[in-house]
């Protein structure tokens, strides 16, 4: 891989962040029954730092819960017999919740797809939205993002990559190269 560019910064991703944080509060008129439901690896890190502003802003705690979605994806072509995966972590009643899903890249739609699934099989939320740092498009699934960090027009043969200070000990996102 190539690297092409470099499309964040550190402090545009805590400007795009606290936007975001003040959209969600505005959209759902205050924060009471929301609850940010972070996509493994990245989405996690972005849900917590999306809490941790919301906190800031209306004084309120919000649940950050941890979704995996490794056996609902539609991409995978084997899977072990038992495969060893966490139950989610989610262990909060999500029924009549407001969930916000939070993931770090959109792309065709395919991941937000397996969350939706995987958030059905833990209760019945009241609505659910999606919160992304990065939409890149190529939607092969009619989904959108209700809060968008940044727009990034990219072709198919470019990947982006979210670095967050969290899981890659740096915080950027920069545009690579096939």
């Amino acid at each position: 891989m190539k690297f092409k560019a470099k499309i964040m910064d550190e402090k545009a991703i805590i400007r795009a962040t606290t936007r975001i944080a003040h959209e969600i509060i505005e959209k759902n008129k205050g924060v009471d029954d929301l609850v940010l439901v972070g996509i493994k690896t990245r989405g996690v890190p972005f849900a917590e730092r999306l809490a941790r502003k919301i906190e800031q802003i209306e004084g309120k705690k919000i649940p950050v819960l941890t979704l995996d979605i490794t056996l609902y994806r539609d991409d995978l072509t084997e899977i072990d017999d038992k495969p060893v995966v966490s139950d989610s972590a989610i262990d909060y009643d999500i029924t009549n919740k407001i969930v916000v899903l939070v993931d770090d890249v959109l792309y065709t739609g395919r991941t937000v797809r397996a969350a939706l699934d995987a958030l059905v099989d833990k209760g019945r939320p009241k609505r659910v939205q999606l919160a992304v740092l990065i939409d890149r498009g190529h939607r092969e699934l009619p989904i959108r993002a209700d809060f968008v960090g940044k727009n990034v027009p990219t072709s198919r043969k470019e990947i982006v990559s979210v670095k967050f200070e969290e899981t890659d000990d740096i915080n950027k996102v920069i545009i690579n190269e096939m």
